[in-house]
């Protein structure tokens, strides 16, 4: 590919920014200065942008921690979403994998791998989502009960069998395999109960990073990719 593509790509800079850099002599390529940003080049070639070497990426892939009050899109005329809360030269073509609502919190990968996040979200995968959950009334053995059958919801929604467990009166540990339209909160609503509180703790192999705050992101470690993709 051209050289500043290939710098582009891997986030040193716009387009226009790598062509300047490039054109003032700041890019090397296998050693030599290159100033031309037409320049082809490949992964097996050693890049450096002002001394630092920029190896080429095929698919990037973040945790964020999702604040409430931002909308799980790739944007919105209206409302900021997940993807506002990343550098702007960062944002080619990235998307959250899954759905979290305005007001819930907690775990949302984000990549640009397309082929990961359908395998992700497939509903024959049964990636297992687990959500740490607060209700306005105590949760009963009744409703643990109800969750591991799977439900019927009023509107005719089938679905599968969750896990539900008690950590306090008002605060309980879901798993869910699928992830239909407010599909936690039905559930609770169908129970009684209103979720007034909701953060995802994990989704597949990935866990939140506990050190992670709201609003926050950081790029996954080649063992957590490497764990998602297996």
């Amino acid at each position: 590919m051209r050289l500043d593509k290939y710098l582009a790509d891997m986030h040193v800079g716009t387009r226009s920014e790598v062509k300047e850099q490039i054109r003032k002599g700041r890019v090397q390529v296998n050693g030599s200065v290159v100033k031309d940003p037409g320049l082809g080049v490949s992964a097996e070639d050693c890049v450096e942008a002002d001394g630092v070497q920029i190896g080429y990426q095929e698919h990037f892939y973040y945790m964020l921690n999702k604040p409430a009050g931002i909308l799980t899109a790739t944007e919105d005329r209206k409302q900021p979403t997940v993807l506002d809360l990343f550098p702007e030269n960062l944002r080619k073509n990235l998307a959250p994998v899954g759905r979290l609502d305005k007001d819930t919190v907690g775990l949302l990968l984000i990549t640009d791998d397309g082929a990961l996040a359908h395998r992700l979200l497939a509903p024959k995968s049964h990636v297992d989502k687990v959500y740490l959950a607060g209700t306005d009334l105590p949760v009963t053995d009744e409703d643990v009960k109800r969750f591991a059958g799977g439900m019927t919801l009023a509107d005719g929604t089938q679905l599968m069998p969750a896990g539900l467990e008690i950590l306090s009166p008002d605060r309980s540990r879901v798993t869910i395999h699928e992830g239909k339209f407010h599909q936690i909160k039905r559930m609770f609503e169908a129970c009684g109960k209103k979720v007034v509180y909701l953060k995802r703790l994990s989704m597949g192999t990935l866990t939140l990073d506990p050190t992670l705050p709201e609003g926050e992101w950081r790029e996954l470690t080649k063992e957590e990719v490497r764990m998602l993709r297996s």
